[in-house]
């Protein structure tokens, strides 16, 4: 079991992973091999462990440590685990713990996009998606829906973040991702070029006129079909939409004229999936 720590001051170094360093300082793209991230709630952390992630350090209330708690900290071995008072917890870390329990954990070093893909039939790639709960909802449907991976372009949020895994539900610790390229120059070219050379045919998702309709039964055939979502105000950039193989549409009813990027994704998943 792991050793408790009874929080005594809010300044306390060993807490500045929960208290100081922001999301982006944990990434820390300069020494990968010490980057880190906060997985929050008992099963977020559980999918986070099955999947071979490396736990530092646990945050929770006192009653969570002999309850929704205990499985977590038995599974974490001998790390140390700082419990406190509700409020003094709220203080550190900024926001409510609506869950429970954090936990500090060590990043992998991320897969080239070949390794990550693999021999995957459908793919996801995101373009510039940057809010962390749309990130963490489309990784929970194309989980559940039949997605075999998923790519981010440089400007996307990243799925580690607390609040994409939290609303992922976990499942970014299930669905092999990576970024397609390092730099926003990297994006769409040589990415598409990439996705080409891999064998996938690429089907935008846009509201044009020319579109095809999500249930087209082409799109289906594919034996490789990679499909694209753009960002949540703008959607695809023209230059993307314009190297696309199909640009795809969900009909819409009642003068509705778009869906949200994540409920989106889940039609198009179910929709697209590999029959």
């Amino acid at each position: 079991m792991g050793k408790i720590t009874e929080i005594t001051t809010f300044e306390d170094p060993a807490l500045d992973v929960y208290a100081r360093l922001t999301e982006a300082q944990l990434m820390n793209r300069f020494d990968p091999s010490n980057a880190m991230f906060i997985a929050e709630s008992p099963k977020v952390i559980h999918r986070a462990l099955d999947a071979g992630y490396q736990p530092v350090s646990l945050l929770m209330e006192r009653k969570d440590i002999d309850g929704s708690a205990a499985d977590v900290i038995a599974r974490c071995g001998d790390i140390p685990v700082y419990t406190g008072d509700r409020e003094l917890l709220e203080r550190i870390t900024g926001y409510k713990l609506t869950r429970g329990v954090l936990c500090a954990m060590r990043r992998f070093p991320l897969k080239s996009v070949e390794e990550t893909v693999g021999n995957a039939r459908r793919i996801v790639i995101l373009e510039n998606v940057m809010n962390p709960t749309n990130v963490g909802a489309i990784f929970r449907s194309a989980a559940a829906l039949g997605m075999d991976a998923v790519l981010l372009t440089p400007g996307c949020s990243d799925p580690l973040y607390r609040r994409s895994a939290r609303v992922s539900m976990g499942t970014v610790f299930q669905v092999p991702w990576t970024f397609i390229g390092s730099e926003a120059t990297q994006w769409p070219d040589p990415g598409m070029s990439r996705l080409q050379q891999m064998g996938y045919k690429t089907a935008a998702l846009a509201l044009r006129d020319d579109s095809f309709s999500i249930d087209d039964p082409l799109l289906a055939k594919e034996e490789k079909l990679a499909v694209l979502l753009g960002s949540e105000g703008d959607g695809l950039t023209n230059q993307t939409i314009a190297q696309c193989d199909y640009t795809v549409k969900i009909p819409m009813y009642h003068g509705v004229d778009s869906l949200n990027v994540a409920a989106a994704s889940a039609v198009a998943f179910w929709e697209l999936r590999a029959r």
